[in-house]
């Protein structure tokens, strides 16, 4: 399958990523992921990535969109992907249609994660980071460390990111629904949006998302 994911910030798209890739045997492509990579490899979209980002500007869609294509010819992705963070917007979409029309191929599904705004704030706002140690994640409501301020792992002091603010929360959420959401209507005009909760436990959105695949798969 070939599948989009959208979703607003905090929705948990990473997470479901990682597990519906690995259920439906195909790559988790996303856009931070081809970010590092290339920077790291020294490829040319990736010096041209990080003289933007260098500069404290945004990457233009062209780099993202020529990283993506590159990315998606890969031998691994020739029995479909996933792609997470990309399309970001329309144009991103349309660019993302003609590359696949050019390789005769098309997409399967866009899979729309869907939480309340005040939900979004809440799991973002409520995170807390180790700083001995960033993999450290814990939540002042719904993954309490033991001790307050404390990381349960190592002893680090647990912190509030900059970006984690709620003011900068919902500042990522307007440039979510100016930028992003109109691809979902873009696709909906396709027939490719199945929309679900995202609300609940881990496995419990993924046995929903992976329902909702199968569903509209068997529809086709």
């Amino acid at each position: 399958m070939r599948i989009v994911l959208v979703g607003p910030p905090g929705a948990g798209k990473g997470t479901q990523a990682a597990f519906l890739a690995k259920n439906l045997g195909i790559p988790h492509i996303s856009t931070g992921d081809l970010f590092r990579a290339n920077i790291s490899q020294g490829t040319e979209l990736g010096k041209q990535a990080k003289a933007y980002m260098d500069a404290g500007n945004l990457v233009p869609d062209e780099v993202t969109i020529g990283m993506a294509k590159d990315r998606m010819e890969q031998p691994d992705a020739a029995k479909g992907f996933l792609l997470d963070g990309f399309p970001r917007n329309v144009s991103q979409a349309e660019a993302l249609d003609e590359m696949l029309k050019a390789e005769s191929m098309k997409l399967d599904a866009v899979l729309d994660l869907e939480v309340p705004e005040d939900e979004v704030v809440k799991r973002i706002a409520g995170r807390r980071i180790c700083r001995k140690d960033s993999s450290h994640v814990f939540h002042v409501e719904y993954k309490k460390p033991q001790q307050d301020g404390v990381c349960d792992n190592c002893g680090g002091e647990l912190y509030q990111r900059d970006d984690d603010s709620e003011e900068t929360v919902r500042t990522r959420l307007e440039v979510y629904h100016t930028q992003t959401e109109p691809i979902i209507d873009y696709y909906k005009a396709q027939g490719l949006v199945v929309t679900i909760s995202a609300l609940g436990k881990v496995e419990e959105v993924t046995a929903r998302a992976m329902e909702a695949l199968k569903s509209k798969a068997d529809d086709k």
